[in-house]
């Protein structure tokens, strides 16, 4: 029997299009939120580095057992063995036609390795999406969730090395023109009509009437 297509797509103007994207954003932003959205309207996989570690792990293949040796001593995981699992996950049937990469990558070498491994399965980066919340609003946001780790002390230091390392991806992916900057201010279906005219805008497509592009 062949699938109602009104059963594969909450979306109904969804372009399902093949697309790889990243998500960079602070802590707060609402990339969760915009993420699930996301890989609906677009009918690809959302590949959040957490989940894939754990999975890997789970699975026991050769990227999650060379992380596991980490996590059972309490280290980070460098930065090879995060990028040999990402390729293991992108080589998978189901990110032929596009992914969502959420968690990765966080720093310049994470950045290479991941154009590595896309070059090498024939593939390319289409869109970084960044969504911009200003630190105030993060302050603001986090702290009224009332978890211990939600001060605001702490969500300073957590902006603050988020910057640090975001900061020359963000000037890395503008240089190679994929960069596409979205305010996160607003509700969330706000936001992702924004993301939306974005993504119609890394196309070539002519936004829709009262959209801007998010760029």
């Amino acid at each position: 029997m062949r699938a109602n297509p009104s059963r594969r797509r909450s979306w109904p103007d969804g372009p399902g299009i093949a697309m790889r994207l990243i998500f960079i954003g602070p802590p707060g932003a609402g990339k969760g939120t915009q993420s699930a959205r996301l890989t609906e309207y677009l009918r690809i996989p959302h590949l959040s580095t957490g989940d894939m570690l754990r999975q890997a792990v789970r699975d026991k293949t050769d990227a999650g057992l060379h992380a596991e040796s980490f996590m059972d001593q309490g280290d980070l995981v460098p930065d090879d063995v995060v990028m040999d699992m990402v390729r293991e996950r992108l080589e998978r049937p189901d990110c032929r036609a596009g992914a969502l990469l959420d968690g990765v990558p966080r720093n310049q070498r994470q950045a290479d390795l991941l154009d590595e491994a896309l070059a090498r399965s024939g593939m390319r980066l289409d869109v970084a999406l960044e969504l911009r919340v200003p630190d105030e609003a993060v302050i603001l946001r986090l702290a009224g969730r009332g978890r211990g780790d939600d001060q605001p002390g702490v969500i300073k230091r957590r902006l603050e090395s988020y910057w640090r390392q975001t900061r020359p991806l963000l000037d890395y992916f503008q240089k190679r023109g994929i960069l596409h900057t979205i305010d996160g201010l607003g509700t969330p279906d706000e936001v992702f009509e924004r993301i939306k005219a974005a993504l119609r805008s890394a196309r070539g497509e002519v936004p829709l009437s009262g959209e801007a592009p998010g760029s």
